[in-house]
């Protein structure tokens, strides 16, 4: 990934922010004959207790998946980088104080996005599959006022579908991160930037203070 310095995400902690607020994911993959794939899921990440050892990235998917016959091709390894869309949007020169200044403005977009670089294992049990379907569900429905759980639903029907999935599993080997927010640009581009994403785009003061390479409100 192209890295400006001034675009650079501080280091792992801010990846693993940036992470937990964007946890679907473009799963590529590269398998023994060179083939790329690509696939879209969840991951939830467990960092590493030290900086020493790696993060780990777990999802699922349908056993039905093309990437699933690695577990019987023996090749059970497969390169991995996992893709983490956070907030981005078009930015308008039309924001832009020096529009009517000196018209010598030009569109750009503002994004973040990390790259999680790795090695791929698939893992067939049904206890592992049960405990990940069950982290997946208390991790997106914990915000609910009435969150549904895995235990509302019969055992025999979860166990059916974890029979049609197979589960992954993503050592880290490299995180990078990146937000091209317009760090580089003058201040009152980047609160025109943010006043505009909240007013013509309707995000939130979060989204639009990430795009707009400003500090939050406190």
């Amino acid at each position: 990934m192209y890295q400006p310095p001034q675009f650079r995400l501080d280091g792992r902690v801010e990846c693993h922010r940036a992470i937990e607020a964007a946890p679907f994911a473009t799963l590529v993959t590269r398998d023994a004959s060179g083939e790329l794939g690509a696939d879209h899921l969840p991951l939830l990440l467990t960092p590493a207790g030290d900086e020493s050892s790696p993060d780990t990235l777990c999802g699922h998917i349908a056993r039905a998946n093309p990437l699933a016959r690695h577990l019987t091709s023996g090749a059970n390894d497969v390169e991995a980088l996992a893709i983490f869309h956070g907030p981005q949007a078009y930015i308008t020169p039309s924001w832009y104080p020096a529009k009517q200044e000196h018209g010598k403005v030009v569109p750009t977009w503002n994004y973040q996005v990390v790259h999680a670089h790795g090695r791929l294992r698939l893992i067939d049990d049904a206890r592992w599959l049960r405990e990940l379907v069950t982290a997946l569900t208390e991790r997106f429905e914990g915000e609910r006022e009435r969150p549904w759980r895995v235990d509302d639903a019969p055992d025999d029907y979860i166990a059916a579908m974890c029979r049609a999935i197979v589960g992954v599993e993503i050592r880290v080997e490299r995180l990078e991160g990146k937000r091209k927010a317009s760090q580089h640009r003058p201040f009152e581009e980047r609160r025109a930037i943010h006043r505009g994403l909240q007013d013509e785009y309707g995000y939130d003061d979060g989204d639009a203070a990430c795009l707009g390479g400003i500090p939050t409100r406190g």
